[in-house]
């Protein structure tokens, strides 16, 4: 017992970025045929492009790592990204995205996103964030339960917290007031402009 609580605690240690790949895919995966086309807490997104934006995302990750710049992938990664297949789609780049992650040294590699270049550590912080939080919009799109895993909850929350207003940044709505005494889920999703319904 004592080897499998300390890998539990290792694993703990760093970004969660797996985890959210995984409780993002796991939501994926429940997309019924009828929901596609749902609306989410994202106003201008139905599920199907919440989902496009978040693999999307993935898709430039092995391209940043190697060092390419937003100019050179260029629109590349523009548009529909999700095919006749969304859930494979969806798999295929969260599978390449995940496998570039695990190349020894790419946290601290530098990379060039859109507003300046930052540490590959930084990077993959706000990916996990944005898998969080997205996870959430989308088993709002789809019905399902809307609680998050609370490891992942608490680092979005850490890490949210020293963004400041993200409203600015046009992919969250401005920050509402958490009620007294609310939990983390609540206050995580309260400072992206989303309401608990859980």
């Amino acid at each position: 017992m004592a080897p499998r609580r300390q890998h539990r605690r290792a694993a703990q240690s760093g970004t969660p970025y797996p985890e959210a790949l995984a409780a993002f895919g796991e939501r994926v995966r429940l997309v019924g045929p009828d929901r596609w086309a749902s609306p989410t807490p994202c106003s201008d997104w139905s599920v199907r492009d919440l989902v496009n934006h978040l693999t999307a995302e993935q898709l430039w990750v092995p391209e940043l790592l190697t060092g390419a710049t937003i100019a050179e992938v260029g629109d590349r990664f523009d548009g529909d990204v999700l095919g006749a297949d969304p859930v494979a789609a969806w798999s295929a780049a969260a599978g390449a995205a995940r496998q570039a992650w695990e190349v020894p040294g790419a946290a601290g590699l530098t990379v060039h996103l859109s507003f300046g270049d930052v540490s590959g550590q930084y990077y993959l912080d706000q990916l996990t964030t944005d898998l969080v939080v997205h996870a959430w919009d989308l088993t709002e799109g789809i019905g399902a339960r809307t609680r998050l895993p609370p490891d992942l909850v608490d680092f979005a929350l850490e890490k949210i917290s020293g963004y400041g207003d993200l409203s600015g940044s046009g992919v969250f709505d401005p920050p509402l007031p958490a009620p007294e005494g609310a939990g983390p889920q609540t206050r995580l999703l309260a400072l992206t402009g989303r309401r608990d319904t859980g």
